[in-house]
């Protein structure tokens, strides 16, 4: 972890103006409005930085779930090693927020995005996953072009099946071809377990955990039998991160959704708490205990199911494009035109995503206004 870090000269937290003593209440906000609740944001960051103080492996968040450049800012400060992204346009706008340490844990691939990663290593220490020796051809060719230094892991596929090579053997041959590469420093290996972050019992989590974390280690020692050297073996992420960031031989995590956190996540017993809710209001009532909010598909995403109202003894129980049906519980307290109500999110990574703008909120009133600024980049 990093003992002190501050942001890079430029580079200023978003601030929004008050309107009064206080500022603008949360109830006064148009809607739908996405809701970031700064306090549960910064007391997440603090548990995730607590618990990797004093461990061997280091933690670097991936912003893929909140693409903000400000809460990347936030989680160095408190003692991330650098930053994750998942898309190399991503990665572009968190370096031109100041950022010296990306890692792009995906392949880029085609020559066009080849040479804009070369063009980015010249203003940031830039890593990125390799799984194929035709396209380390082309990142050597674009880091000699500019005169730059790319650093590459071999993805190892240990059981999820998206990208990567296997394990043993032919990660051994594509390492030794990166470190034949003009342009590219072999750093190490990443093994993600992604097929086991969604099972919700503990002890079946950490067995299949386990056996695809043994896949990483055994080709790290297997890689340095050769007489390369394995800098780096990454895995991890928020639902493994007590599993993976303890397990011994893994040097590094990328945890993306817990300083936001989802419900997803947060009923699988992590210790985070949702920072993010999606304003709403009640623009009608159709029948007696049902009304409809202003908040839709388009504002708020459903794939791990419904989102839950911060709403005693409410049930949102469809979705449409632009609009949500809410209904009373037996003892729930009626909702007239204008009442504003809050959406948990069951997914924040899609979520988000649809939003340009957190509305940051500190003990019911509007504090900032953080741009997004990395949603919508996918290329």
């Amino acid at each position: 972890m990093r003992d002190s870090y501050s942001p890079p000269n430029g580079f200023e937290f978003q601030m929004s103006v008050s309107l009064n003593e206080r500022g603008t209440k949360i109830e006064d906000l148009d809607t739908p409005a996405l809701l970031l609740d700064l306090d549960l944001l910064e007391q997440n960051i603090k548990v995730m930085s607590d618990f990797f103080r004093g461990k061997s492996a280091r933690m670097r968040p991936h912003i893929k779930t909140h693409k903000s450049p400000t809460i990347a800012h936030k989680q160095l400060a408190a003692g991330a090693e650098g930053i994750a992204c998942q898309k190399l346009s991503e990665a572009e706008v968190m370096v031109e927020a100041g950022i010296g340490d990306v890692f792009i844990t995906n392949e880029v691939v085609g020559w066009s995005k080849v040479l804009r990663l070369a063009h980015l290593a010249h203003h940031s220490n830039v890593t990125v996953l390799v799984d194929d020796p035709e396209n380390l051809n082309q990142l050597s060719k674009a880091a000699e072009l500019e005169g730059v230094k790319i650093n590459a892991v071999v993805e190892v596929d240990v059981g999820m099946q998206r990208c990567g090579v296997q394990p043993g053997q032919p990660a051994l041959d594509l390492a030794k071809h990166v470190a034949r590469k003009p342009g590219l420093n072999f750093l190490g290996i990443l093994g993600y377990e992604g097929h086991c972050v969604l099972i919700d019992d503990f002890e079946q989590k950490k067995k299949l955990c386990l056996e695809a974390l043994s896949k990483n280690i055994d080709t790290k020692e297997f890689i340095e039998k050769s007489g390369l050297k394995v800098e780096k073996v990454c895995a991890g992420g928020t639902s493994t991160y007590a599993i993976t960031g303890i397990q011994p031989g893994i040097t590094e995590i990328h945890p993306g959704t817990y300083a936001t956190m989802d419900l997803k996540f947060k009923n699988m017993g992590m210790p985070f708490d949702c920072a993010v809710t999606l304003l709403t209001s009640v623009i009608s009532n159709p029948a007696p205990g049902k009304f409809t909010l202003d908040g839709g598909l388009k504002a708020i995403s459903e794939e791990y199911g419904l989102p839950k109202p911060r709403l005693a003894k409410t049930k949102l129980v469809h979705l449409y494009e632009e609009h949500g049906l809410l209904e009373l519980e037996d003892g729930g307290q009626s909702l007239k035109r204008g009442d504003k109500v809050e959406l948990i999110p069951t997914h924040g990574c899609t979520t988000i995503n649809l939003h340009n703008q957190f509305h940051c909120v500190r003990k019911g009133y509007l504090e900032s206004v953080w741009t997004i600024s990395a949603r919508g980049m996918f290329s």
